[in-house]
């Protein structure tokens, strides 16, 4: 059994509540923002069903993600069911009509192959800046939507 790590990054999006939840909601297009992840495939008779292929590093993982909560324009929330053990959320908060703050929070467990070979405070730190360049080009991308 190897070591949960969790990371949590925010920004924030010159862009109404309404107009980042439906970019972010087409869970298919996220290697589109997310550097590391290689694809999404929502399960065509369960749409609260996905899976997950991520690459980086020369390493490769997969996992089937379930959505176990979803608020509309408010929270998503989300644990592996298959796979490389993984849970997280991410919230939506409007700050002003046009300017809404995304909270991103993933946790994992760091496969047992790699934890002797990484500390969890480096490896921490490289995801936690991966995930902030992900969510920034999360930003970039709805905000270029959005003259």
């Amino acid at each position: 059994m190897g070591r949960w790590l969790e990371h949590s990054v925010t920004t924030e999006i010159r862009a109404s509540v309404d107009q980042v939840w439906e970019v972010w909601s087409d869970l298919e297009a996220m290697p589109q923002w997310m550097r590391w992840i290689e694809s999404v495939v929502t399960e065509p008779n369960d749409p609260d069903l996905t899976d997950w292929t991520l690459a980086a590093q020369g390493f490769r993982f997969h996992w089937k993600a379930r959505i176990s909560q979803r608020v509309e324009a408010q929270q998503l929330h989300w644990e592996s069911v298959g796979g490389l053990p993984t849970k997280g959320a991410v919230r939506f908060y409007s700050q002003e009509p046009e300017l809404t703050a995304v909270k991103l929070s993933v946790s994992y467990e760091l496969p047992g192959v790699l934890a002797p070979l990484m500390e969890p405070s480096i490896l921490g730190g490289i995801v936690t800046k991966e995930l902030q360049a992900n969510l920034d080009r999360f930003r970039d991308l709805v905000e270029s939507r959005n003259p």
